[in-house]
């Protein structure tokens, strides 16, 4: 029994580590293309590591546009929808976690529908409505269809359910107003979960493409996406150093706010497990 044991805990580890490889090369690459210089970048067979380190790749790639307001474009966007998602998703969630009201079923039903429906499939009839109130090139557009978020309502609704009722009860016979014991008691004791929502929004917005193509065709308004694929358009060739090097600009704050936020999205697993 212990060398079985121990032989499933070896073939464990090793598959553990080759999925690991699998999801680190792809970001291995990208760290070290953009430190290499282009003739590196593009040799065949491949270069795994850069003779000389080309730090002057990410200020090349900074400076190829106006990437100053990319970036506050991005962190507005982002920051914007992530507020907007969770001011209309936790009233939305405590209303279908705790109250039973005509109709509720058929409009949690309706939020389940929309988390099925992407977003490419809405895109035309928003941009022709947006189009008609004169709002493309602004920000509205890249904020506004984002505001609430079906996923989001239905992960913390799921979060809200596993508070015990007597907790309520109890705050009620407090005199605590239902506005209090969402915002007190709830968001709380869900703050695990409301934070990996919240980083997963994040990330999703920070890394979207296609939505600002579509909103906007100026660079006052749009984001570092879609200026980090401007980079491809480089006369001469394709500069994939450089590109890399963009990319990793892009990476960063997600990296970053990952750090930040980790210990809670270790809890928030943690806490579903045991519920």
């Amino acid at each position: 029994m212990g060398v079985v044991h121990r032989a499933i805990k070896i073939v464990e580890w090793i598959g553990f580590v080759v999925v690991s490889l699998i999801f680190l090369f792809p970001f291995a690459w990208l760290v070290l293309t953009s430190m290499k210089s282009l003739g590196e970048a593009v040799v065949f067979p491949p270069k795994w590591l850069p003779s000389t380190v080309h730090w002057e790749n990410f200020v090349q790639a900074w400076q190829s546009g106006p990437f100053i307001t990319y970036f506050f474009n991005s962190l507005l966007v982002t920051l914007a929808i992530l507020f907007l998602q969770l001011v209309t998703g936790v009233p939305a969630a405590y209303a279908f976690a705790r109250y039973q009201f005509k109709g509720s079923k058929v409009l949690f039903g309706l939020t389940l529908i929309a988390l099925m429906i992407p977003p490419q499939i809405t895109f035309l009839p928003v941009f022709i409505q947006m189009s008609g109130w004169g709002l493309i090139n602004t920000y509205v557009p890249l904020i506004l269809p984002y505001a609430a978020s079906a996923f989001g309502i239905f992960l913390l609704r799921q979060a809200f359910m596993q508070v015990p009722e007597e907790v309520l009860e109890a705050a009620r016979l407090d005199q605590a107003s239902e506005w209090k014991i969402m915002w007190k008691i709830m968001v709380p004791m869900a703050r695990p979960v409301l934070v990996t929502f919240g980083l997963f929004s994040f990330i999703y917005h920070w890394n979207d493409y296609f939505w600002p193509l579509v909103m906007t065709n100026q660079d006052l308004v749009r984001t570092l996406p879609v200026g980090i694929a401007r980079l491809k358009a480089s006369e001469g060739g394709v500069a994939w150093n450089i590109v890399m090097a963009g990319n990793m600009i892009l990476v960063v704050p997600i990296l970053i706010v990952y750090l930040i936020a980790q210990r809670q999205i270790i809890k928030a697993f943690v806490y579903s497990s045991v519920k």
